[in-house]
């Protein structure tokens, strides 16, 4: 039945009759079209990555001051069980496995390194600031 259609269209086609009323359609989309369809990417890319790129980074400086403020408990914590004072000296040893937890010592999701200070100053990150 297909078949048979085909074949009266391109006799028609052939003959001219009825020329106007026969459109053959392609399938297939046209440049302008693909174009269009990458410049609207374009624009949205635009729009989303600077954002996408805000939001990660204040992930990170969150993500940054929580391990600050666990540095500065498990200081806190540490000083009372010791018998230490403003001022006295902790190193990252005194803190990690035994009042930290975790398979190592906390550190920068945005590559900075933490100042443990002494107790009584607060700890801080090079990147991201004191806690």
């Amino acid at each position: 039945m297909h078949q048979n259609r085909e074949n009266s269209i391109k006799s028609l086609g052939k003959r001219g009759i009825g020329n106007s009323e026969i459109v053959m359609r392609r399938s297939g989309f046209t440049l302008v079209e693909i174009m269009i369809v990458v410049l609207i990417l374009g624009i949205l890319l635009t729009i989303a990555v600077p954002n996408w790129m805000k939001a990660r980074e204040g992930a990170r400086a969150k993500s940054c001051l929580e391990n600050l403020r666990s540095i500065e408990g498990a200081k806190e914590q540490w000083a009372m069980e010791n018998r230490k004072g403003s001022g006295d000296a902790v190193v990252e040893a005194d803190l990690w496995p035994t009042y930290i937890k975790g398979s190592s010592f906390p550190s920068c999701s945005g590559g900075g390194t933490y100042t443990l200070n002494a107790i009584g100053d607060p700890c801080s990150c090079s990147i991201h600031g004191v806690n």
